[in-house]
């Protein structure tokens, strides 16, 4: 299994009940930056990847590479982004109430990412506009930043999310 060869676990599938989000549409502001977390990435992984989904010879087969323009092994711009939705799931969606997310605006790969690398990633809401027609939601415009370990921005991304408000709270039962 791929997740497997690139270092992630499965989780298992939850039962609605059991997914609670403890942040919502209103619990976010223009400026706010969120830390995602850091990953490690190694050669087997990028590799693997690459094998999958992306088989250019600078990204599966390390002595080839060595000879490129790269001069050494560099995941595919593809893994990159794929480890900073990991980060994003692991360390922002999970506690969202996220819906969904009709698309990404813009995608820059910097520089490329090495096995060795460890990448941190960081979000930053750029708008934060409630839903016109009513709906007990509202959408999110990001800046998505990948880092590696010496410090240097590797990726952007500019999407759109889609999260749900803060349930109302049941009135209170009328006493007799």
């Amino acid at each position: 299994m791929l997740a497997a060869a690139c270092g992630f676990r499965s989780y298992p599938a939850a039962a609605a009940e059991e997914i609670m989000a403890h942040r919502y549409f209103e619990d976010f502001h223009v400026g706010q930056v969120i830390e995602l977390g850091r990953r490690q990435v190694g050669e087997d992984e990028i590799i693997a990847f690459a094998t999958a989904f992306d088989p250019q010879y600078f990204h599966t087969d390390p002595a080839a590479a060595r000879r490129s323009i790269w001069g050494g092994l560099v995941a595919s711009g593809w893994h990159t982004a794929s480890l900073f939705m990991r980060l994003l799931v692991d360390g922002h969606l999970n506690d969202v109430e996220s819906i969904a997310s009709p698309g990404v605006d813009e995608i820059r790969w910097l520089k490329p990412v090495r096995p060795g690398d460890t990448l941190r990633g960081r979000l930053t809401i750029l708008e934060a506009t409630p839903s016109k027609s009513g709906a007990r939601r509202g959408t999110l415009k990001t800046l998505g930043e990948l880092y590696n370990h010496k410090d240097e921005l590797v990726m952007t991304l500019r999407a759109i999310s889609i999260i749900g408000a803060r349930p109302r709270q049941e009135e209170p039962a009328p006493s007799a």
